[in-house]
């Protein structure tokens, strides 16, 4: 039996891009990058890392949980009343790279911000694809 009060969902895009997984992770963790397609920030790849995302609606709490160079990246993203936990899967695939983000963490009562999620995700997906396509 579960309890409904505590179920999170989640907001997942996947997509296959063209570009190798080096050049995602590239855009994935340096901090002028993500930048171009995300946030102002002061990210840095390392476990346990504090870092801000700033927009100006706002700031976003974040703290890097795991990194496993040119696979996997998560972080909490926590702003307001929403504790939310970011992870990106990439896969290497015969014509690039399967990426996958998941934003875990949205409480039902939290509508607003699963639908915001959902509509933000895919506007940075298509940032982050204009960056993959202009950087060496």
């Amino acid at each position: 039996m579960t309890n409904t009060e505590t179920e999170t969902r989640a907001v997942v895009v996947e997509r296959e891009v063209a570009f190798p997984p080096e050049k995602i992770w590239r855009a994935l963790t340096q901090s002028h990058l993500i930048e171009e397609w995300l946030m102002k920030n002061d990210f840095k790849p390392d476990e346990g890392h504090r870092f801000n995302l700033s927009a100006d609606w706002g700031t976003v709490d974040c703290q890097v949980q795991a990194v496993e160079p040119n696979k996997t990246l998560s972080y909490t993203w926590d702003t307001k009343d929403l504790k939310s936990v970011v992870t990106w899967t990439l896969t290497p695939t015969s014509t690039g790279t399967h990426l996958r983000m998941e934003q875990l963490g949205f409480r039902p009562d939290q509508q607003q911000y699963y639908q915001g999620a959902k509509y933000g995700w895919q506007r940075f997906f298509a940032n982050l694809e204009q960056v993959l396509a202009r950087i060496e």
